[in-house]
């Protein structure tokens, strides 16, 4: 049992046996009653805890999640809990990146980017302990006046996996990032770019050998991710006689199912692949070798192609060509779920992402009428139904609409009623002059 001792300063301190059988003494300082018997409470739990070596209740955990380290070091100098590690941000960050041994290369590179603009924003030795949701939402601010909208959002969710990887090794009590939202993708309809087809050959034109003029060809007419897709390819995914080839997706092979997919053997893939073929060394495995470096700037090279091209490098170079394949088999009256089995992504993450509206649709529909025209190339006018139930005298040569048998379409429509005979408007309404 622990008891509250009140000194004549009003001072309070908690004294406590521990294991030893000694006596020991936290002080509070000046603070209220209501405080000194919280503090009793869990000083009394972590006690029996210690001497009986159970785990501490949640709630007196939640509570040694919220101390603050000085008063955490009381509880470790009198044996109630363990030294808590003084983490500094540098130190952490560093150590969590270094046990991610499941993460694929280009994930290990984005979250070495997020360390470091958050050492930059606070610096290697800041405590860890003492970033606020305030320094959250200003770090938020600060990535979006430095780098793209996207970037500073992918950031944010790194570093809001950072601070949550803190919280559960019990280094931080809450996460600062916490309640960020926003930290996902959001669609940029400004940065789409559709390729056309003469300008894709201008491109595969200035490439500088076989494999890279296949790298561009596989993004552009096979809707590859580029470079992880592509520099998975082995020449045994490729099935010549039935035309398909398999795909594997790094990206996406942590969900069930969607470590691969096939895609058709597109005829404008072909040519490409069997020129790389003729010259591939026996027994070579995969089709791009000389692709497969990691640390190659793909992005950097194919600026400098694009530019010995005579075109201007759009935004999101490989993406947009993913896209611009996207929307062309979508134009080819695709079903949209084949669509996306051949790209594979979702239907919503295509309408996001990656359909676009192109110059092309625009002027298909100002040139292509919907409605039917006539010979000299005008719009017929437009019948309209009739409600069967009205009374109307039909000529004999009303027509019936084709789609609808029962519906009659009035043509001509002669009255029962005629200024002529003297009268101005009909006797009744329209309804019959008899009951029943």
């Amino acid at each position: 049992m622990a008891s509250i001792a009140r000194e004549p300063n009003g001072r309070r301190t908690i004294q406590f046996i521990g294991a030893d059988q000694r006596r020991r003494s936290i002080r509070l300082g000046k603070v209220s009653h209501k405080v000194a018997e919280t503090v009793k409470i869990h000083v009394e739990r972590l006690a029996s805890a210690t001497l009986m070596g159970h785990v501490v209740d949640d709630d007196t955990a939640r509570w040694l999640d919220r101390l603050d380290q000085d008063f955490y070091e009381k509880l470790a100098k009198v044996g109630l809990v363990p030294r808590r590690e003084r983490a500094t941000l540098g130190a952490f960050l560093d150590a969590y990146i270094a046990q991610r041994t499941d993460a694929k290369p280009r994930t290990i590179i984005n979250l070495k980017q997020a360390r470091n603009y958050l050492i930059k924003r606070f610096g290697e030795d800041y405590p860890l302990r003492a970033v606020t949701p305030g320094d959250a939402d200003a770090f938020r601010q600060w990535m979006f006046g430095i780098v793209g909208e996207n970037t500073a959002r992918r950031h944010c969710g790194r570093a809001k996996q950072f601070f949550r990887a803190a919280q559960r090794k019990r280094l931080i009590g809450e996460n600062p990032f916490a309640d960020m939202a926003g930290c996902g993708v959001r669609a940029n309809k400004d940065r789409e770019y559709f390729l056309s087809l003469e300008d894709a050959y201008k491109v595969l034109a200035a490439c500088p050998d076989p494999e890279w003029q296949l790298l561009f060809a596989l993004a552009r007419f096979g809707g590859l991710r580029i470079p992880s897709e592509a520099v998975e390819l082995r020449w045994q995914d490729i099935d010549w006689e039935n035309r398909k080839v398999l795909v594997r997706s790094p990206k996406t092979e942590h969900h069930d199912g969607k470590g691969s997919r096939t895609i058709p053997l597109f005829p404008e893939l072909v040519p490409y692949l069997e020129a790389v073929r003729r010259q591939a060394q026996e027994g070579e495995e995969f089709v791009l070798p000389n692709r497969r470096n990691q640390n190659a700037n793909l992005r950097t090279r194919l600026t400098k192609i694009i530019r010995r091209a005579g075109l201007k490098p759009w935004p999101k170079l490989w993406q947009n060509l993913r896209s611009t394949r996207q929307t062309e088999l979508a134009d080819q009256r695709y079903p949209g779920h084949v669509v996306c089995a051949f790209m594979g992504n979702s239907q919503a993450v295509a309408q996001k992402h990656y359909l676009q509206v192109t110059d092309d649709h625009f002027h298909r529909a100002a040139s292509e009428p919907t409605a039917p025209v006539d010979d000299q190339g005008g719009a017929k006018a437009v019948q309209i139904p009739v409600h069967q139930g009205a009374p109307s005298r039909v000529k004999d040569d009303q027509t019936i609409s084709t789609a609808h048998k029962n519906t009659a379409v009035l043509t001509t429509f002669e009255p029962s009623w005629s200024p002529e005979n003297g009268q101005t408007v009909p006797p009744r309404g329209v309804e019959p002059l008899f009951s029943g």
